[in-house]
């Protein structure tokens, strides 16, 4: 199965291109102000104009008002939504839009519980947890806490680097990886070797 790839956390649209180009199937917006690798929605819209097709922009929120991911949205039209923050089942499929789930890992954390109480989301997407941060922080988690029959896709995330997305990939066989921190030269200015570097370790880890 291949393996698709995510680079979040976009911020110009030279790093979305070279993603794309460079064979990313995703590309992440961060629509969260406490983030060094937040967006307007204005420069979302210019880096969604600029993909070629068949790269799928996903918006990140957090804890957003209702009303904001709605004016967000309209504004930039992702075709993914990503929420981070304690948003509700209810909350998260109010926007017709597929939408991704993500949780914060950690020992007692009932992933089989978390699939069927978001049944309606994509998949979910499994960081790290780092106390009071909503993800970003390049830390791993123990990948051995996810159970092998997770009824929803898993994106896997958290730590992710060149140097280890081929042994996270071997490891946990997830639908999907999200890299952010792992492929930057500074906090949301991407680096395109790191990104063909990450890219190539998922390919290597299929072979």
């Amino acid at each position: 199965m291949k393996t698709r790839i995510k680079i979040c956390g976009i911020t110009r649209v030279e790093d979305a291109l070279a993603a794309a180009q460079l064979g990313a199937d995703a590309v992440g917006l961060v629509f969260y102000a406490g983030s060094p690798r937040a967006v307007t929605p204005e420069r979302a819209r210019e880096i969604i104009d600029a993909l070629p097709p068949f790269v799928v922009p996903v918006g990140l929120f957090v804890n957003a008002d209702a009303a904001v991911v709605r004016e967000t949205i309209a504004v930039a039209p992702v075709q993914l939504l990503q929420f981070h923050g304690d948003e509700t089942a209810d909350f998260c499929a109010g926007f017709r839009r597929p939408f991704l789930r993500a949780l914060r890992v950690r020992k007692g954390a009932d992933l089989l519980q978390y699939s069927r109480e978001f049944h309606a989301a994509k998949g979910l997407l499994l960081d790290a947890w780092v106390e009071g941060v909503h993800g970003g922080t390049g830390a791993t988690f123990d990948w051995s806490l996810i159970p092998p029959d997770l009824p929803l896709p898993v994106i896997l995330s958290g730590g992710l680097n060149p140097d280890n997305v081929e042994q996270a990939v071997r490891r946990v066989r997830p639908w999907a990886v999200d890299v952010s921190s792992g492929v930057e030269s500074a906090k949301g200015i991407k680096d395109a070797a790191k990104i063909e570097a990450f890219i190539n370790g998922v390919r290597n880890a299929g072979i």
